[in-house]
């Protein structure tokens, strides 16, 4: 790889918060990569974006941005229009393939397009179609936001007599709620950097516990093994299955694939993260250690794959 001359970023915007329910997350993650980035000698000033980041970033004269926002308004396509609008450049997926990945529903359809494994799944928009859950699926089930991330609103369903309760907590994030079946089995995740596939890490979260938001950020219990214990030929099996995820949805640059593999040993595609998170817990920098690449190397090579894409026709 070439060597990564920084001044070429010019002045970049590292855009963090927001006001998704991953506001938190957000903050963690660009904090520690506008350090990164300042530690290796690029001109990098971190904004806290709120509903006056347009002017913010025209008066600011910025030449590049480093996308740390997570969930809603940095995942699905809108810091993007707008970055697109200023004719900002920024590294990772466009509008449209963010907005897709965003959405769990539209993700699950174009995947089963592309014949990559993922689960079955019906959406629910109103009380009134909860009785379809019944008809469709076995206990236990998995209740979700249709766009929501770090584990927000998911509840495991055991009883139908949750499912109402589930199906509340999930439309306090969004007005549709995604119900799949609930995968018993082992939990992993493939980070992908500069359209290739990283190692592959597996996720343990101890007793009956699900990789939740509290396993995800807060919790020192839960485990990760990288490299994992699979064999060679599923692990290359598992990092092609991913680029065929990441392709198929048109996602760019960087991001994560995650998955599960039931008890027949079967893998599933759960979701495709545009904007994976950056903080001590996260996943894709454990990944890229592995392959040598310290974190300021990590963030330095994510912001090299900058790039403009013109004005979207796209109203801010």
């Amino acid at each position: 790889m070439k060597k990564i001359e920084v001044k070429e970023f010019g002045k970049v915007a590292v855009l963090m918060g927001g006001n998704s329910a991953e506001r938190e997350v957000s903050l963690d993650t660009g904090k520690i990569v506008l350090e990164a980035l300042k530690r290796q000698g690029v001109d990098a000033h971190g904004i806290d974006v709120g509903d006056d980041i347009v002017d913010r970033l025209w008066k600011g004269q910025f030449n590049s941005a480093f996308i740390a926002l997570h969930g809603r308004g940095g995942e699905d396509g809108v810091i993007q229009s707008i970055l697109e609008k200023l004719h900002i450049a920024y590294p990772g997926s466009g509008i449209e393939a963010s907005a897709l990945s965003m959405d769990k529903a539209k993700t699950k359809e174009i995947l089963q397009k592309n014949n990559i494994p993922t689960t079955p799944f019906i959406v629910l928009r109103s009380e009134d179609d909860l009785p379809i859950v019944k008809d469709k699926f076995d206990l236990p089930i998995c209740v979700k936001p249709v766009q929501e991330g770090s584990s927000n609103g998911v509840a495991k369903v055991g009883d139908f007599a949750q499912l109402f309760t589930a199906y509340q907590r999930a439309f306090n994030y969004d007005d549709e709620v995604l119900v799949e079946p609930w995968i018993v089995g082992r939990e992993f995740t493939v980070a992908v950097l500069d359209e290739s596939a990283l190692p592959v890490v597996e996720i343990c979260v101890p007793g009956d516990g699900f990789y939740d938001y509290d396993a995800k950020y807060e919790s020192e219990k839960t485990v990760y093994h990288c490299p994992c214990d699979l064999p060679k030929k599923q692990e290359v099996y598992l990092q092609a299955l991913a680029l065929r995820a990441f392709k198929a949805l048109g996602c760019e640059g960087w991001g994560r694939v995650d998955f599960l593999q039931d008890e027949q040993e079967n893998f599933w595609v759960m979701e495709v993260n545009t904007v994976p998170g950056m903080t001590a817990h996260s996943l894709l920098p454990k990944a890229a250690a592995v392959n040598g690449i310290d974190f300021d190397q990590l963030v330095l090579r994510i912001l090299s794959s900058v790039r403009y894409r013109g004005k979207a026709e796209v109203q801010i």
